[in-house]
């Protein structure tokens, strides 16, 4: 299973849960890859640590050597790197990933990534980290997946642009890849006691958005597990949010069986996208 964790707002925590999903999935048993894209390379610090940026190749070598026609696909497997965790690997990112960008998107590369990922040993699940921004990287990221989750911070603007940031993703799968479903949304720093972050919820709920529970609460211990290197169930594997993540695996588990699509259950975007076909 190849899932992308994307959201075009910033700060929503996106390197945060692809690193502790991808934990969890590896703590257990599966053999389990992280993919960062992301240029500020957040993800690749938070699990290889404060020399992560030392650490070569990196995807960004990947495109490199794609732009120069230098990139043989028997090479993939150069590009992994271990964690310090047992079952997780990485593909890390690089402040140089930025560099590539305009080049990338000139050439017409939006298939190299899933063509890498094909060529890779087998893992049982990928979890691919996005810049915020629907640009090449995310774009080939959507490409070469299965499914999307969406982080969803319980703020009044990311509210306001979830549904355009859904029909970005459905046009990626209309155009390029058929299979891409949009597995749900991850509610993030959720504040139990606030009543904004309630209303809103409830509101994507009431629309028909197939919202993963449990909802992740808001903790300074995130932090902490930042500033250490170390995903929560490394980190703190009794704490309450260590507990949230290993739950919402469990839904992700559930969810590969019946596999939901918010695509077919959302109210507003099926006539979001009647409005945009009439139009």
């Amino acid at each position: 299973m190849r899932r992308v964790i994307f959201n075009q707002k910033g700060g929503v925590g996106k390197s945060t849960i692809t690193c502790n999903l991808a934990a969890i999935f590896a703590e257990q048993g599966f053999k389990t890859l992280v993919l960062d894209l992301d240029p500020q390379a957040n993800t690749t610090q938070y699990l290889l640590g404060k020399n992560a940026q030392q650490i070569l190749p990196t995807i960004a070598e990947f495109y490199e050597n794609v732009l120069n026609f230098e990139y043989n696909c028997e090479d993939a497997e150069n590009f992994v790197h271990k964690t310090p965790y047992h079952n997780l690997d990485i593909i890390p990112s690089s402040r140089y990933l930025e560099t590539l960008l305009t080049e990338c998107e000139n050439r017409h590369k939006l298939y190299k990534l899933r063509a890498l990922i094909d060529k890779l040993p087998t893992y049982d699940h990928i979890f691919i980290d996005t810049p915020p921004a629907m640009n090449f990287f995310t774009q080939s990221a959507l490409i070469a997946a299965d499914s999307c989750l969406i982080p969803f911070d319980c703020d009044l603007f990311a509210r306001n642009a979830i549904y355009h940031l859904f029909y970005g993703v459905r046009h990626i799968r209309e155009r390029y890849n058929l299979f891409l479903r949009l597995e749900g949304v991850i509610v993030n720093q959720y504040h139990t006691g606030a009543t904004l972050p309630k209303r809103l919820v409830e509101e994507l709920s009431k629309e028909g958005l197939p919202i993963i529970h449990p909802f992740i609460s808001s903790s300074i211990k995130i932090k902490e597990s930042h500033d250490a290197y170390q995903p929560m169930i490394h980190f703190a594997k009794k704490h309450k949010i260590t507990s949230e993540y290993k739950r919402i695996y469990q839904t992700l588990i559930e969810n590969e069986v019946s596999k939901p699509d918010a695509f077919e259950t959302a109210t507003e975007l099926k006539a979001l996208m009647e409005e945009v076909t009439a139009t």
